[in-house]
């Protein structure tokens, strides 16, 4: 079996590699593993107390990042952080708070042996659901501690099929499974994983830091101009058209209500789409904001970075993807107590489920639907109120899952 996984790493690199003439992300796949044994012995690892983390892309990077931040409060500590996607290390590469950033090299024998060999951790730690059987077994094979951090397992992973048998022994190479919820744990029990424990998920503690270190922007509170604010983030092209049509309607109505757009996807050419589509004399970009735009209506955001401190600003969010293949970060949002509304592919995300059992979030599929929602939390301040506070007393009882994480790592005496 190990065989058949190991062809399959080579036969992915090779696609990857193939796909890169036409692709522009796969291409920063490649250049960036390019000379990656070269790279790696540039870098002073001796003699040093280093934990390395692994993540997937961003989204795993901000998930792991508050348990890497209280892990370099000791100078001694030393952190290599690597990256799988290209959308994590490109947007990361120059984070402070590690001290070396690199592509993980693709998981062969051979690439694994030369990494773990070459950078010697103190420690591992896998954000949520990378696993990497070789980069795994050599961590094992050296005795090298290793953590899954806000680790989730689900009923249709392979390691729970009946083909899934060689994959769930690799688990073994884990010290110890820090997972988000007591399904998690039941299945890991299922396997005959008893090192393991529900300490919640980071992403909670990470959406508290980032609110209270937001940024605060003077020219986005010279749009608002008191208006009511509804912030769409992380949008498509899907979530734009029925924003638009929805907003049109309704701004006929609520004259002080305004829209800030934050697209998943920054480009010229899909900047422009959106100006276009809501047209340019109620638009403003956030790159030409001045004292002279209190008369726009919609604000685009054409930059990455500022979505979650702009959800500061409004009275009721928008989250974007929710009408396609799933919805972004509900917890950037729901921090600030505010009502959220997203699409009906939700059904993936533990955090979007919670939010609309206590009351702080809501479900649309429809044009209809999207101007009902709005004008209810719009014309009825109680009920846009109440949505606000279960959404941020959901978010604080959940928080506190990287000082879970660090007192099972002070009891094993991997950190001071």
């Amino acid at each position: 079996m190990r065989l058949l996984y190991n062809f399959s790493i080579q036969l992915y690199t090779v696609s990857i590699a193939l796909y890169a003439a036409f692709n522009d992300k796969a291409k920063l796949w490649i250049n960036g593993r390019k000379n990656w044994k070269f790279k790696l012995q540039q870098f002073d690892f001796k003699s040093k107390e280093i934990y390395w983390f692994h993540c997937a892309s961003l989204g795993e990077f901000e998930q792991g990042r508050t348990l890497i931040e209280e892990i370099k409060l000791n100078p001694k500590n030393k952190v290599l952080l690597t990256f799988f996607s290209p959308s994590g290390y490109e947007l990361r590469k120059n984070y402070k708070g590690a001290d070396w950033i690199l592509y993980l090299p693709s998981d062969t024998p051979a690439h694994a042996q030369f990494f773990i060999e070459q950078i010697n951790p103190k420690a591992a730690f896998f954000i949520k659901y990378e696993f990497w059987f070789n980069h795994l077994n050599e961590l094992k094979i050296r005795n090298i501690p290793v953590f899954l951090v806000s680790g989730i397992f689900r009923e249709n992973q392979h390691f729970f099929k009946w083909y899934g048998t060689w994959a769930s022994k690799q688990l073994v190479a884990f010290t110890y499974f820090f997972v988000q919820n007591q399904q998690s744990l039941q299945l890991l029990h299922q396997l005959g994983y008893q090192n393991a424990n529900v300490t919640g998920d980071t992403r909670f503690d990470r959406v508290f830091q980032i609110m209270q270190e937001r940024k605060k922007f003077e020219t986005v509170e010279l749009f608002a101009n008191n208006a009511l604010i509804i912030v769409a983030g992380s949008t498509y092209w899907e979530d734009e058209k029925l924003l638009h049509s929805a907003f049109t309607k309704l701004q006929q109505k609520h004259k002080n209500m305004k829209l800030i757009i934050a697209p998943h996807v920054v480009s010229a050419t899909g900047i422009n789409e959106t100006e276009n589509l809501f047209g340019k004399e109620l638009c403003v970009r956030f790159s030409q904001l001045n004292d002279e735009v209190k008369h726009k209506r919609v604000l685009i955001i054409d930059n990455i970075g500022m979505l979650s401190s702009l959800y500061a600003y409004a009275a009721i969010a928008y989250i974007g993807g929710g009408l396609g293949k799933g919805i972004h970060n509900t917890l950037e949002a729901a921090v600030y107590g505010i009502p959220l509304l997203f699409g009906n592919n939700y059904h993936k995300f533990d955090e979007a489920k919670a939010l609309l059992e206590v009351g702080a979030a809501f479900v649309i599929s429809n044009e209809t639907e999207l101007i009902h929602q709005i004008e209810g939390l719009i014309t009825n301040e109680d009920v846009r109120t109440t949505a606000g506070i279960n959404a941020a007393n959901y978010v604080t009882a959940q928080k506190g899952a990287v000082n879970k994480i660090l007192a099972v790592l002070k009891q094993k005496n991997i950190v001071d």
